[in-house]
Protein backbone atom coordinates (compact mmCIF):
# COMPACT_ATOMS: atom_id res chain seq x y z
CA UNK A 1 0.00 0.00 0.00
CA UNK A 2 1.24 3.57 -0.45
CA UNK A 3 0.70 7.10 -2.15
CA UNK A 4 -0.46 8.75 1.48
CA UNK A 5 -0.32 12.11 0.36
CA UNK A 6 -1.25 15.30 2.45
CA UNK A 7 -1.81 18.96 1.50
CA UNK A 8 -3.20 21.87 1.88
CA UNK A 9 -5.59 23.44 -0.36
CA UNK A 10 -6.66 27.05 -1.53
CA UNK A 11 -9.45 28.16 0.76
CA UNK A 12 -9.29 24.69 2.89
CA UNK A 13 -9.29 25.62 6.73
CA UNK A 14 -6.46 23.11 7.13
CA UNK A 15 -4.35 20.44 5.57
CA UNK A 16 -5.84 17.15 3.80
CA UNK A 17 -4.57 14.00 3.26
CA UNK A 18 -5.46 11.99 0.17
CA UNK A 19 -5.33 8.16 0.31
CA UNK A 20 -3.69 6.28 -2.47
CA UNK A 21 -2.79 2.52 -2.26
CA UNK A 22 -1.85 -0.14 -4.91
CA UNK A 23 -1.56 -3.95 -4.50
CA UNK A 24 1.78 -4.32 -5.06
CA UNK A 25 5.37 -4.92 -3.19
CA UNK A 26 6.77 -3.17 -0.80
CA UNK A 27 9.21 -2.08 -2.52
CA UNK A 28 6.53 0.61 -4.01
CA UNK A 29 7.19 2.35 -0.85
CA UNK A 30 10.97 3.93 -0.80
CA UNK A 31 9.90 4.62 -4.45
CA UNK A 32 7.16 6.73 -3.61
CA UNK A 33 8.87 8.31 -0.49
CA UNK A 34 12.60 8.81 -2.64
CA UNK A 35 11.32 9.40 -5.84
CA UNK A 36 7.46 10.64 -6.50
CA UNK A 37 6.76 12.82 -3.50
CA UNK A 38 10.02 15.37 -4.54
CA UNK A 39 8.32 15.82 -7.49
CA UNK A 40 4.72 16.10 -6.32
CA UNK A 41 5.15 18.33 -2.79
CA UNK A 42 4.94 21.73 -3.49
CA UNK A 43 2.65 21.75 -6.45
CA UNK A 44 -1.39 23.06 -6.37
CA UNK A 45 -3.62 20.55 -4.92
CA UNK A 46 -6.16 21.07 -7.93
CA UNK A 47 -3.84 20.26 -10.57
CA UNK A 48 -3.41 16.51 -10.75
CA UNK A 49 -3.00 16.14 -14.17
CA UNK A 50 0.53 18.35 -13.78
CA UNK A 51 1.47 16.55 -10.82
CA UNK A 52 1.11 13.27 -12.79
CA UNK A 53 3.31 14.67 -16.31
CA UNK A 54 5.83 15.47 -13.52
CA UNK A 55 5.77 12.25 -12.09
CA UNK A 56 5.56 10.38 -15.20
CA UNK A 57 8.66 12.47 -16.65
CA UNK A 58 10.84 11.59 -13.20
CA UNK A 59 10.52 7.43 -13.84
CA UNK A 60 10.93 8.10 -17.69
CA UNK A 61 14.46 5.94 -17.03
CA UNK A 62 13.20 3.84 -14.51
CA UNK A 63 10.54 1.88 -17.03
CA UNK A 64 6.74 2.64 -16.57
CA UNK A 65 5.63 -1.20 -16.48
CA UNK A 66 5.44 -3.12 -12.77
CA UNK A 67 6.09 -1.44 -9.83
CA UNK A 68 6.87 2.08 -10.78
CA UNK A 69 3.08 1.97 -12.75
CA UNK A 70 2.04 0.41 -9.34
CA UNK A 71 3.59 3.29 -6.86
CA UNK A 72 2.65 5.83 -9.66
CA UNK A 73 -1.05 4.73 -9.18
CA UNK A 74 -0.86 4.94 -5.70
CA UNK A 75 -0.20 8.51 -5.84
CA UNK A 76 -2.30 9.51 -8.24
CA UNK A 77 -5.20 7.72 -6.31
CA UNK A 78 -4.20 10.10 -3.29
CA UNK A 79 -4.00 13.11 -5.07
CA UNK A 80 -7.74 12.74 -6.72
CA UNK A 81 -8.89 11.75 -3.17
CA UNK A 82 -7.10 15.55 -1.87
CA UNK A 83 -8.34 17.44 -4.45
CA UNK A 84 -12.07 16.11 -4.23
CA UNK A 85 -11.84 16.29 -0.51
CA UNK A 86 -10.45 20.27 -0.32
CA UNK A 87 -13.53 20.86 -2.70
CA UNK A 88 -15.72 18.56 -0.35
CA UNK A 89 -17.30 16.69 -3.67
CA UNK A 90 -17.31 12.97 -4.37
CA UNK A 91 -14.21 11.64 -6.58
CA UNK A 92 -16.24 10.35 -9.04
CA UNK A 93 -18.04 14.13 -9.24
CA UNK A 94 -14.44 15.68 -10.06
CA UNK A 95 -13.86 13.15 -12.54
CA UNK A 96 -17.29 14.13 -14.04
CA UNK A 97 -19.91 11.36 -13.13
CA UNK A 98 -21.27 9.59 -15.75
CA UNK A 99 -23.59 6.75 -14.56
CA UNK A 100 -25.59 6.88 -11.30
CA UNK A 101 -24.21 3.23 -10.31
CA UNK A 102 -22.41 0.30 -11.95
CA UNK A 103 -22.79 -3.58 -12.11
CA UNK A 104 -20.21 -5.81 -10.35
CA UNK A 105 -19.78 -9.39 -10.63
CA UNK A 106 -18.73 -11.63 -8.23
CA UNK A 107 -15.18 -13.00 -8.56
CA UNK A 108 -13.02 -15.80 -6.99
CA UNK A 109 -13.68 -19.10 -7.65
CA UNK A 110 -10.12 -19.86 -7.44
CA UNK A 111 -8.81 -23.40 -8.95
CA UNK A 112 -7.20 -24.72 -4.83
CA UNK A 113 -11.12 -24.36 -4.02
CA UNK A 114 -12.45 -27.68 -3.13
CA UNK A 115 -16.46 -28.11 -4.19
CA UNK A 116 -18.24 -27.02 -1.26
CA UNK A 117 -15.68 -24.40 -0.96
CA UNK A 118 -16.76 -22.93 -4.19
CA UNK A 119 -20.51 -23.92 -3.66
CA UNK A 120 -20.23 -22.06 -1.02
CA UNK A 121 -18.85 -19.10 -2.27
CA UNK A 122 -20.90 -18.80 -5.25
CA UNK A 123 -24.19 -19.05 -2.98
CA UNK A 124 -22.77 -16.25 -0.72
CA UNK A 125 -22.61 -14.16 -4.16
CA UNK A 126 -25.45 -15.24 -5.82
CA UNK A 127 -27.95 -16.43 -2.84
CA UNK A 128 -27.15 -14.28 0.52
CA UNK A 129 -25.61 -11.08 -2.08
CA UNK A 130 -28.04 -10.94 -5.26
CA UNK A 131 -24.94 -10.35 -7.23
CA UNK A 132 -26.40 -11.88 -10.88
CA UNK A 133 -22.51 -12.60 -11.95
CA UNK A 134 -20.04 -14.76 -11.26
CA UNK A 135 -16.11 -15.37 -12.19
CA UNK A 136 -13.85 -18.37 -11.09
CA UNK A 137 -11.00 -19.47 -12.47
CA UNK A 138 -9.90 -22.32 -14.83
CA UNK A 139 -6.68 -23.35 -16.82
CA UNK A 140 -5.50 -25.23 -13.44
CA UNK A 141 -1.71 -25.62 -13.50
CA UNK A 142 -1.31 -23.87 -17.00
CA UNK A 143 -3.94 -25.76 -18.81
CA UNK A 144 -3.05 -29.55 -17.43
CA UNK A 145 -6.44 -29.97 -15.60
CA UNK A 146 -9.00 -29.28 -18.66
CA UNK A 147 -11.50 -32.42 -17.50
CA UNK A 148 -11.65 -30.66 -13.66
CA UNK A 149 -11.97 -27.36 -15.43
CA UNK A 150 -14.82 -28.09 -17.40
CA UNK A 151 -15.96 -30.06 -14.07
CA UNK A 152 -16.04 -26.44 -12.00
CA UNK A 153 -17.38 -24.77 -15.31
CA UNK A 154 -20.31 -27.15 -15.19
CA UNK A 155 -20.66 -27.40 -11.05
CA UNK A 156 -20.80 -23.67 -11.20
CA UNK A 157 -23.59 -23.36 -13.71
CA UNK A 158 -25.93 -25.93 -11.94
CA UNK A 159 -25.29 -24.08 -8.34
CA UNK A 160 -26.21 -20.82 -9.93
CA UNK A 161 -28.85 -21.52 -12.08
CA UNK A 162 -29.82 -20.22 -15.90
CA UNK A 163 -30.65 -16.36 -15.22
CA UNK A 164 -26.87 -15.99 -13.74
CA UNK A 165 -24.27 -14.32 -15.67
CA UNK A 166 -21.05 -17.05 -15.43
CA UNK A 167 -17.33 -15.81 -16.54
CA UNK A 168 -14.24 -17.68 -16.39
CA UNK A 169 -10.35 -16.43 -15.97
CA UNK A 170 -7.80 -18.75 -17.17
CA UNK A 171 -4.69 -16.16 -16.04
CA UNK A 172 -3.71 -17.01 -19.69
CA UNK A 173 -2.96 -20.51 -19.06
CA UNK A 174 -4.36 -22.23 -22.42
CA UNK A 175 -2.45 -22.49 -25.35
CA UNK A 176 -4.17 -20.95 -28.49
CA UNK A 177 -5.65 -24.84 -29.67
CA UNK A 178 -6.70 -25.81 -26.02
CA UNK A 179 -8.48 -22.16 -25.50
CA UNK A 180 -10.46 -22.66 -29.27
CA UNK A 181 -11.29 -25.79 -28.01
CA UNK A 182 -12.64 -24.85 -23.95
CA UNK A 183 -14.50 -22.04 -25.52
CA UNK A 184 -17.13 -24.59 -27.55
CA UNK A 185 -17.76 -26.02 -24.16
CA UNK A 186 -17.96 -22.97 -22.10
CA UNK A 187 -20.44 -21.87 -25.32
CA UNK A 188 -22.48 -24.84 -24.15
CA UNK A 189 -22.68 -23.63 -20.36
CA UNK A 190 -23.86 -20.13 -20.93
CA UNK A 191 -20.50 -18.64 -20.61
CA UNK A 192 -20.04 -14.93 -21.81
CA UNK A 193 -16.66 -14.08 -20.70
CA UNK A 194 -13.70 -15.82 -21.64
CA UNK A 195 -10.99 -13.89 -19.93
CA UNK A 196 -7.19 -14.04 -21.08
CA UNK A 197 -7.69 -17.50 -22.32
CA UNK A 198 -4.18 -17.12 -23.35
CA UNK A 199 -1.40 -14.74 -22.36
CA UNK A 200 -2.34 -11.30 -22.40
CA UNK A 201 0.82 -10.72 -24.50
CA UNK A 202 0.12 -12.73 -27.30
CA UNK A 203 -2.30 -9.91 -29.63
CA UNK A 204 -2.19 -12.09 -32.21
CA UNK A 205 -3.57 -14.98 -30.28
CA UNK A 206 -6.43 -12.60 -28.46
CA UNK A 207 -7.34 -11.74 -32.48
CA UNK A 208 -7.68 -15.18 -33.29
CA UNK A 209 -9.93 -16.30 -30.20
CA UNK A 210 -12.00 -13.75 -30.60
CA UNK A 211 -13.08 -14.40 -34.21
CA UNK A 212 -13.79 -17.97 -33.53
CA UNK A 213 -15.26 -18.25 -29.76
CA UNK A 214 -18.70 -16.99 -28.72
CA UNK A 215 -18.19 -16.13 -25.62
CA UNK A 216 -16.77 -12.29 -25.20
CA UNK A 217 -12.47 -12.47 -25.09
CA UNK A 218 -11.29 -9.86 -22.51
CA UNK A 219 -8.13 -9.14 -21.14
CA UNK A 220 -5.91 -6.05 -19.85
CA UNK A 221 -5.16 -6.25 -16.20
CA UNK A 222 -1.41 -6.52 -16.71
CA UNK A 223 -1.68 -3.01 -18.80
CA UNK A 224 0.64 -0.55 -17.05
CA UNK A 225 0.74 2.23 -19.51
CA UNK A 226 -1.42 3.41 -22.59
CA UNK A 227 0.39 2.23 -25.72
CA UNK A 228 -0.36 -1.18 -23.95
CA UNK A 229 -4.11 -0.69 -23.88
CA UNK A 230 -4.00 1.09 -27.59
CA UNK A 231 -2.68 -2.16 -28.49
CA UNK A 232 -4.59 -4.66 -26.68
CA UNK A 233 -7.85 -2.99 -27.20
CA UNK A 234 -8.76 -3.71 -30.80
CA UNK A 235 -7.85 -7.30 -30.45
CA UNK A 236 -10.78 -7.92 -27.44
CA UNK A 237 -14.18 -7.51 -26.66
CA UNK A 238 -13.81 -6.15 -23.43
CA UNK A 239 -10.67 -4.02 -22.27
CA UNK A 240 -10.18 -4.47 -18.31
CA UNK A 241 -8.38 -1.82 -16.83
CA UNK A 242 -6.31 -2.12 -13.19
CA UNK A 243 -6.78 1.91 -11.47
CA UNK A 244 -3.88 0.64 -8.86
CA UNK A 245 -1.99 -0.79 -11.83
CA UNK A 246 -2.46 1.01 -14.84
CA UNK A 247 -1.44 5.08 -13.60
CA UNK A 248 -3.64 5.96 -11.62
CA UNK A 249 -7.08 7.66 -12.36
CA UNK A 250 -5.48 10.38 -14.77
CA UNK A 251 -4.38 7.18 -16.87
CA UNK A 252 -7.08 5.24 -16.84
CA UNK A 253 -9.52 7.91 -18.42
CA UNK A 254 -7.14 7.95 -21.01
CA UNK A 255 -7.04 4.26 -21.31
CA UNK A 256 -10.95 4.07 -21.37
CA UNK A 257 -10.72 6.50 -24.51
CA UNK A 258 -8.26 4.35 -26.22
CA UNK A 259 -10.90 1.33 -25.53
CA UNK A 260 -13.89 3.91 -27.07
CA UNK A 261 -12.44 4.98 -30.07
CA UNK A 262 -12.36 1.28 -31.49
CA UNK A 263 -15.94 0.79 -30.00
CA UNK A 264 -14.74 -1.19 -26.99
CA UNK A 265 -16.35 -1.06 -23.37
CA UNK A 266 -13.96 -1.37 -20.29
CA UNK A 267 -14.16 -2.94 -17.20
CA UNK A 268 -12.13 -2.56 -13.52
CA UNK A 269 -10.02 -4.94 -12.64
CA UNK A 270 -10.03 -5.50 -9.31
CA UNK A 271 -9.43 -2.60 -6.21
CA UNK A 272 -13.23 -2.58 -5.70
CA UNK A 273 -13.75 0.19 -3.81
CA UNK A 274 -11.64 3.17 -5.60
CA UNK A 275 -13.00 1.49 -9.38
CA UNK A 276 -16.30 1.94 -8.35
CA UNK A 277 -15.53 6.33 -9.03
CA UNK A 278 -13.51 5.62 -12.02
CA UNK A 279 -16.69 3.37 -13.50
CA UNK A 280 -19.24 5.44 -12.90
CA UNK A 281 -17.11 8.30 -14.39
CA UNK A 282 -16.76 5.99 -17.49
CA UNK A 283 -19.09 6.06 -20.58
CA UNK A 284 -17.89 3.08 -21.83
CA UNK A 285 -17.57 1.12 -18.75
CA UNK A 286 -19.34 -2.54 -18.09
CA UNK A 287 -18.70 -3.22 -14.40
CA UNK A 288 -16.34 -4.03 -11.61
CA UNK A 289 -14.58 -7.36 -10.60
CA UNK A 290 -15.74 -7.60 -6.65
CA UNK A 291 -12.48 -9.59 -6.13
CA UNK A 292 -13.04 -11.59 -2.65
CA UNK A 293 -9.50 -10.81 -1.33
CA UNK A 294 -9.59 -7.19 -2.41
CA UNK A 295 -13.30 -7.54 -0.76
CA UNK A 296 -11.89 -8.58 2.38
CA UNK A 297 -8.42 -6.88 2.99
CA UNK A 298 -10.31 -3.14 1.74
CA UNK A 299 -13.57 -3.52 4.12
CA UNK A 300 -10.74 -4.85 6.91
CA UNK A 301 -8.35 -2.28 6.54
CA UNK A 302 -10.71 0.79 5.44
CA UNK A 303 -14.05 2.42 6.78
CA UNK A 304 -16.60 3.22 4.37
CA UNK A 305 -16.41 0.31 1.62
CA UNK A 306 -19.12 -0.08 -0.61
CA UNK A 307 -21.57 -2.69 -0.14
CA UNK A 308 -22.21 -4.98 -3.67
CA UNK A 309 -25.32 -6.98 -2.53
CA UNK A 310 -27.80 -6.47 -5.59
CA UNK A 311 -25.41 -6.48 -7.69
CA UNK A 312 -24.35 -2.88 -8.17
CA UNK A 313 -22.62 0.30 -6.47
CA UNK A 314 -23.17 3.47 -6.58
CA UNK A 315 -20.35 5.95 -4.90
CA UNK A 316 -22.33 8.01 -2.22
CA UNK A 317 -22.51 11.65 -3.67
CA UNK A 318 -22.15 13.02 -0.28
CA UNK A 319 -18.86 11.92 1.07
CA UNK A 320 -15.40 13.04 -0.09
CA UNK A 321 -12.76 11.84 -1.96
CA UNK A 322 -13.48 8.20 -2.31
CA UNK A 323 -15.03 8.00 0.52
CA UNK A 324 -12.49 5.88 2.81
CA UNK A 325 -11.15 6.17 5.91
CA UNK A 326 -7.81 4.23 7.24
CA UNK A 327 -8.00 2.28 9.73
CA UNK A 328 -4.47 2.14 11.38
CA UNK A 329 -5.84 -0.30 14.81
CA UNK A 330 -6.89 -2.72 11.81
CA UNK A 331 -3.79 -2.17 10.08
CA UNK A 332 -0.76 -2.59 12.49
CA UNK A 333 -0.53 -6.27 12.65
CA UNK A 334 0.35 -5.45 8.86
CA UNK A 335 2.70 -2.81 8.98
CA UNK A 336 6.22 -2.96 8.02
Amino acid sequence: MGGHHPRRGRGHAGPVTGLGYTYADAACVPLIRNVLAPVVCGRPVLDVPAAWTAMQHRIRNLGRPGLVSCALSAVDIALWDAAARVLDVPVSRLLGRVHERVAVYGSGGFTSQNTAQLTAQLDDWVRRRGIPRVKIKIAESWGTEVSRDLERVRLTRKTVGEDVEVYVDANGGYSIGQARRMARHLAEQGVTWFEEPVSSDDLAGLAQLREWCEPDVTAGEYGYDLTYFARLAPVVDCLQIDVTRCGGYTEWARAAAVAAAVGREVSAHCAPNVSAHAGVATANFRHIEWFADHDRIESTLFDGCLDPSGGTVAPSPGAPGHGLTFRPDAAAPYAL
